[in-house]
């Protein structure tokens, strides 16, 4: 019988907690409702909380409220995806009641495991049960029922193990999308693996080395200085708009453009032309404008300096990373995260302050977002999450910096493209920015095309492994060998959405000859619509489609 844990058994505890999670991530992973290749809750919930094994190993606190706050504090800055933080929210609340304490028994842990839950749902917008949520709810509620008569801090965890076990399997009844896979919550298996280890370790069955990883942190970051400013053809990123006072038609300003330079967008009503373009003569651009009518305004930003820039900072990155607040220059920033470099440089002509590495292969953790908006010189910083899966993470830096933080909560990067180009950080106020970027997200709808990572079968649609797989807006679209039928199926989807602009991102894996032919399709069936051709150079996704 064993009635309290003091500080060297509670490391113990999470460093094996820890372990077991990075032994089991795979199979976490393989959870996902939609077999695509992304790494998702599995490895989250691994690189959190080896966040925190990291830190205890570094500091080798003494006292359980040392150990807790500890390994919450690093569990909050190291928190990637929704998984992540949910559990750093969790060790809050264990945090919060373990404060000051040196050992703890039983009711001291029913108690902290509660406060862990209530801090998790209130930090959750709307928070669905079926989930993590629900097995940590169940779990620590079978943890105060047993500390109500009993003082065996072994047989709680015992007790609390059982109903978490029973509660995962519930998850699969629970949440409709999970009973359309087959499958139960990721997040909730991840919190099982915890309670697992944390259990085995307090019984002596398992010690942190027993596991036998590495549970080294993993720290990606974009390396802008692989790629010479010889590579970008046209040094200059125009941008104006441009009063109509005549009844030329922008099209013809669209063609004299795309002689001119690339990467042409133009954008018109009855009022004004809004036009971005690469070009090598700002000057003969802006004297075509006029023939349109008066400029309103103009920017035009030196690309090749932009990228020299970036460079020298992801050079000097790892030693001189920001250890204080930036001072502002400006009113707003922008903080963006997107992976490849053709996305990274979109963003970069579109004005972002600062890019951070990640998306679907990489949710970036609260550290690595608060770190790029620490570094922005702004007072206002607005983030583009640009993923479902990072929008928590970037809210936890709200109340981790002395500037003010605005999460625009896009979930994919079409969308975070289109609330950029939509946003005018000089002249609009703060609320017409949330509105412009908000309402621009209304109006994208995205398409992924990646490939079956295994085997599946959801809701009657068999998906085989290696096959391509197509989702609109997050809904499964189909699978195929071929994505050219994939590809046609989709211009059918869109056909109801009759869109006005369709834009192909095409990957690292695609040739642009691919892409084209592959774009060609819809194309075909949408006529009417603008379709543009990037190179986005984005992991994961062979195809990211955006269609206004």
């Amino acid at each position: 019988m064993r009635e309290t844990i003091d500080s060297a058994a509670f490391t113990n505890m999470l460093l094996c907690a820890a372990a077991a999670l990075e032994v089991n991530k795979q199979q976490i992973n393989e959870l996902n409702v939609f077999p695509v290749p992304d790494g998702d809750t599995g490895t989250n919930m691994s690189m959190t909380m080896g966040a925190a094994s990291a830190e205890l190993k570094r500091k080798n606190p003494q006292g359980v409220g040392e150990v807790a706050k500890c390994a919450a504090n690093a569990l909050l800055r190291g928190a990637r995806g929704n998984s992540g933080v949910i559990l750093s929210l969790l060790f809050r609340g264990l945090s919060k009641v373990l404060k000051g304490k040196e050992t703890c028994d039983a009711y001291d842990f029913a108690l902290a495991m509660n406060e862990g839950v209530e801090a998790a749902y209130n930090a959750v917008m709307k928070p669905a049960e079926g989930t993590i949520l629900t097995v940590s709810r169940l779990s620590a509620a079978a943890a105060s029922d047993f500390a109500e008569t009993g003082s065996d801090i072994e047989l709680l965890l015992s007790c609390a193990l059982e109903s978490a076990k029973d509660a995962l399997a519930e998850t699969v009844n629970i949440n409709p999308v999970l009973k359309k896979a087959g499958v139960v919550d990721a997040g909730g298996k991840g919190y099982v693996v915890i309670l697992e280890a944390m259990l085995a370790s307090l019984r002596g069955e398992v010690t942190p080395e027993s596991y036998n990883v590495d549970l080294t942190e993993i720290n990606e970051s974009a390396d802008f200085s692989r790629f010479d400013t010889g590579d970008i053809t046209f040094t200059y990123c125009t941008e104006f708009i441009v009063g109509r006072e005549n009844e030329k038609s922008a099209d013809l300003l669209r063609a004299y453009l795309q002689n001119m330079g690339d990467s042409v967008v133009v954008v018109d009503d009855e009022e004004i032309i809004k036009t971005h373009v690469h070009t090598n003569d700002p000057g003969l651009v802006l004297t075509e404008a006029l023939t349109y009518g008066g400029l309103l305004k103009v920017k035009i930003e030196n690309m090749r300096e932009q990228h020299s820039e970036l460079a020298d900072g992801a050079a000097n990155e790892e030693d001189e990373r920001p250890k204080k607040t930036a001072e502002p220059e400006k009113d707003f920033g922008t903080v963006v995260v997107c992976a490849g470099q053709g996305m990274a440089d979109l963003f970069a002509e579109l004005g972002t302050d600062k890019i951070v590495t990640g998306g679907q292969t990489m949710n970036p953790s609260t550290d690595d977002i608060l770190t790029a908006i620490e570094g922005t010189p702004a007072k206002t910083v607005f983030v583009f999450p640009n993923n479902k899966n990072i929008i928590m993470a970037a809210e936890q830096c709200i109340p981790l910096t002395e500037k003010k933080v605005i999460v625009i909560p896009t979930i994919t990067v079409p969308q975070g493209v289109s609330a950029m180009l939509s946003m005018d950080t000089y002249s609009q106020s703060e609320e017409d920015i949330i509105e412009s970027a908000n309402s621009a997200i209304q109006g994208v709808h995205t398409a992924l095309i990646t490939y079956a990572a295994r085997d599946s079968d959801f809701d009657g649609h068999e998906i085989k492994s290696g096959e391509y797989l197509g989702l609109l807006d997050g809904a499964l679209l189909g699978s195929n060998a071929d994505v050219n039928v994939l590809m046609g199926k989709l211009a059918d989807e869109l056909l109801s959405i009759n869109p006005e602009f369709i834009t192909v991102y095409y990957g690292e894996d695609v040739s642009a000859e691919d892409a084209q032919s592959v774009s060609n399709i819809l194309s075909d069936k949408h006529s009417s619509a603008e379709l543009s051709v990037i190179n986005g150079g984005q992991p994961v996704y062979y195809y990211m489609i955006s269609a206004e």
